[in-house]
């Protein structure tokens, strides 16, 4: 999964909005675009994004489009996370060693 595509999808306040509504379980198209107040064509091109980076799946069952959050991108995401945070408890574990040696000298 490509991180720089889930935190472009990210960075769109609408997208985050569609994700806090999945939250609570799947919804239709029409259901998410009422309490966002854009149209069906601008809800279907943020799901797309969404979709694409792994964050929502959406299915076609006749003429109803549903809409449910998908793992993949969120456990790149927290993968992604958790690599960073690696890396800085050891820096910042680093440091407090050094100041440690610093006060005793």
């Amino acid at each position: 999964m490509d991180i720089d595509k889930i935190f472009d999808a990210l960075g769109d306040p609408t997208r985050r909005a569609i994700l806090d509504l999945l939250r609570q379980g799947p919804l239709s198209v029409s259901a998410l675009a009422v309490p966002l107040d854009i149209t069906l064509t601008a809800v279907g091109q943020h799901l797309q994004v969404l979709e694409q980076c792994g964050l929502v799946h959406t299915e076609k069952t006749g003429r109803i489009r549903t809409c449910r959050l998908e793992s993949t991108g969120f456990v790149a995401l927290q993968n992604w996370v958790q690599d960073h945070r690696s890396s800085w408890d050891h820096s910042l574990d680093r440091l407090g060693s050094f100041l440690a040696q610093s006060d005793e000298e």
